[in-house]
């Protein structure tokens, strides 16, 4: 009888070669397997359309961190709102499904309340009184936003709103009578209204323009590069020369999604979102200047309260915002230093530093 059907031991040598080379197989997995995960494709959503700023700027710092990380870091970028509004970008974010943003202020305002610090109404008479502030506030709401697990990039100026209707009224009281738009995902911008004893009729802004056709609305607040863009101005006749709010937007990522990346592609990611975010926000300081003049071709008149009519807009204005700010719409230390800085800057304390 033979031992064929038998298993024969194997020599040393060789079961020791089939541990090795089981040994490098599972290596080799494991490292491949490393290699494959190791590229990170952030998730961004934004309202913007293709060929505005925003994703002109977008596009330029993905393409940079792509090259720069040697394609580790992607940015895969969603724009024309195919994601839904702040407050569904929002939940998405939350979850998981997306990484980060491009995002008015109110569509943070939920997590961090502060975000909506400008926003106040008429809490700004120019442009040299934003700057100002910005220049020593915009890093601390950075921070705060630190603090509520988003990591932002730094805010883009979109320009003030400005009341804009279709007949000539400069007084506030005139205003409380009309079918005023407010965007329906923006507390800041109801807020605002109501602080004048204003209804608004909250609309997304994809149905503003129909709107104004109808007669749904009759008066809409709007940046001048806003009113173009979407048309606006083609239905209205008149705009009040009244900063009602200082409108503004922001790029952040998740704090989860960003503690994906090592130290160096932090520093890459940090370095070429925040150049595009301060692109966008000198850009669009320069686009509304032309706006401005642009809407003047167009036939729209502009109007100027009287002294007596804007005292009682400022006046009911900062009552509101004390209001605000004793329900905590924003917290009483930033509130408290942008008044500070404001009064510092119109006594011309600024001028002295």
């Amino acid at each position: 009888m033979t031992t064929s059907n038998k298993l024969r031991p194997q020599p040393r040598s060789i079961r020791g070669l089939c541990k090795v080379g089981t040994l490098v197989t599972v290596l080799a997995a494991l490292v491949l397997g490393t290699s494959a995960q190791a590229a990170t494709t952030l998730k961004i959503a934004t309202l913007s359309p293709e060929g505005t700023g925003w994703m002109i700027e977008l596009r330029k710092a993905a393409k940079a961190i792509r090259e720069r990380t040697n394609d580790e870091v992607k940015l895969k970028i969603y724009p024309g709102g195919v994601m839904g509004d702040d407050k569904a970008v929002l939940r998405k974010l939350r979850v998981g499904q997306l990484h980060g943003a491009a995002m008015t202020s109110g569509g943070v305002l939920q997590p961090y309340p502060d975000i909506a610090l400008y926003n106040l109404p008429l809490v700004f008479r120019d442009s040299n009184e934003v700057d100002y502030v910005r220049e020593r506030l915009d890093d601390k709401l950075m921070a705060g936003l630190r603090e509520k697990k988003f990591v932002g990039f730094g805010l883009a100026e979109v320009g003030f709103a400005y009341p804009m209707m279709k007949d000539p009224i400069t007084a506030v009281g005139d205003f409380q009578n009309r079918r005023v738009w407010a965007p329906d995902n923006d507390p800041g911008a109801l807020k605002a209204y109501s602080s004048f004893n204003i209804s608004p009729v909250p609309l997304p802004i994809a149905d503003v323009l129909t709107g104004l056709q109808t007669g749904l609305i009759d008066t809409i607040g709007s940046p001048s590069i806003g009113a173009i863009a979407l048309q606006w101005h083609t239905q209205v006749d008149y705009a009040l020369e009244l900063p009602l709010m200082y409108v503004y937007g922001l790029f952040a990522l998740t704090e989860r999604a960003f503690n994906r990346l090592d130290d160096a592609e932090q520093a890459i990611v940090t370095e070429e979102l925040e150049a595009a975010v301060a692109r966008v926000d000198a850009m669009s300081r320069k686009d509304n200047t032309a706006a401005d003049e642009a809407l003047q071709t167009t036939g729209l008149q502009w109007l100027q309260p009287s002294g007596e009519e804007l005292s009682e807009w400022y006046t009911m204005a900062d009552e509101a915002n004390l209001k605000l700010k004793a329900n905590e719409y924003v917290s009483a230390e930033m509130f408290d230093e942008l008044m500070t800085l404001l009064q510092e800057y119109r006594s011309g304390t600024a001028a002295q530093e």
